[in-house]
């Protein structure tokens, strides 16, 4: 591990110490605390983390190593989208049957600036108290003032057009990956419904949990025409997770539009959620720090069940903008946020947490299910 400084320095002026353990230099984003206990390399090479600094609230970060199978990319099964990553503690020694590596043979690989003996309790109070906010993380050989004019000139998430610049790049028939731990008992379904993904930041898991339940899925850019997905001739179009902010993304809120239109069976998740609620004349607004963990409770209002789930937004949909057409289905049981939404006339659903997080372990997996049923309708 490395032995300089490492300092993070917050848009209020507030500043912290640590020790890179990641490349030298600096990178700049928006400050996030992540409440997970596992999972860190799910989160480093997610998609949705494009422009954040994860700061992980649990202290023990590195102890299972990392591996291939675990890169939640899949355009880019090799990249880090987290622009830099802050911890408490990154143990010496790493052990597990499917470490490849340690984390900070990982960061120095891949180029991520990161830090350990950060004191993650104050920065996670902080961001509570204040909300999100920008901030610089550099090591000690980087200059204080252009860490500082990195930071000024960062624009923010709101406004942020990130969809585009995380998705693939072509169209692509996705191969389901074998997993290094095969399920017990579990037998591979034969694929008889083909979906359209919309790639707006995809995440791997999602589409291995679609794959699981019989789907074959063609993927395609987020700048994809409607017409183009439907010339596919998909039984459905599920829409993706993504980073940044939904409002710029008008290409994909008219590619929904008609999709509804026509009454193909539609799911979102995360961004994808959130596209559908402003396709149909929703509104989306920033949170004061979003939710971004693997222990969050999500209430199922027909049912009275109660998910925990995996969350990563730092946007919603606001609650007095809701359409007729448009009902709730779920709603966060930490600040009562709406989590899931349902079209009344036609076959379109989202939610906004991730199923395929699996952190119930399969509570939310009926979601999954409700968008298999509506293709078979």
């Amino acid at each position: 591990m490395g032995n300089q400084h490492a300092y993070l320095l917050l848009e209020d002026g507030t500043k912290m110490s640590g020790r890179s353990i990641g490349v030298s230099g600096c990178c700049v984003g928006e400050i996030v605390f992540n409440t997970s206990m596992t999972g860190y390399q799910e989160i480093l090479s997610d998609p949705s983390y494009a422009q954040q600094i994860v700061t992980l609230s649990y202290p023990h970060i590195g102890n299972t190593g990392v591996n291939s199978f675990d890169h939640e990319s899949s355009w880019r099964p090799q990249r880090i989208h987290a622009a830099g990553m802050l911890m408490r503690d990154c143990p010496s020694l790493a052990s597990s049957w499917r470490k490849e590596s340690g984390l900070v043979d990982y960061f120095q690989r891949h180029r991520v600036v990161a830090a350990a003996e950060m004191d993650t309790r104050r920065l996670t109070r902080h961001l509570r108290d204040h909300g999100a906010c920008a901030g610089a993380l550099y090591s000690e050989d980087f200059r204080e003032d252009l860490a500082r004019r990195k930071l000024e000139e960062f624009p923010g998430l709101v406004g942020a057009e990130l969809a585009s610049l995380n998705s693939s790049e072509k169209i692509y028939e996705w191969q389901p990956r074998k997993r290094d731990m095969p399920l017990p008992g579990k037998k591979e379904k034969r694929r008889e419904h083909k979906v359209v993904a919309y790639d707006f930041g995809l995440k791997s898991g999602i589409l291995d949990c679609l794959s699981e339940l019989g789907c074959r899925i063609t993927v395609v850019p987020a700048k994809t025409a409607a017409s183009d997905a439907l010339a596919l001739k998909p039984e459905g179009i599920f829409l993706s997770n993504g980073p940044g902010d939904p409002h710029p993304c008008d290409y994909a809120i008219r590619a929904i539009r008609h999709f509804i239109g026509i009454k193909i069976p539609t799911f979102g998740i995360c961004l994808g959620h959130q596209l559908l609620a402003l396709a149909c004349g929703a509104q989306t607004e920033k949170m004061r720090f979003g939710h971004h963990g693997a222990n969050h409770p999500v209430l199922e209002i027909e049912h009275g069940r109660v998910l925990i789930t995996s969350q990563n937004h730092g946007f919603c949909v606001a609650e007095d903008s809701l359409p007729a057409c448009l009902t709730v289905s779920h709603r966060s049981l930490f600040d009562g946020s709406i989590q899931g939404i349902r079209h009344r006339d036609a076959p379109a659903f989202g939610f906004q947490g991730h199923p395929e997080g699996h952190p119930g372990p399969n509570d939310a997996n009926r979601l999954f299910h409700q968008f298999i049923r509506l293709m078979r309708a």
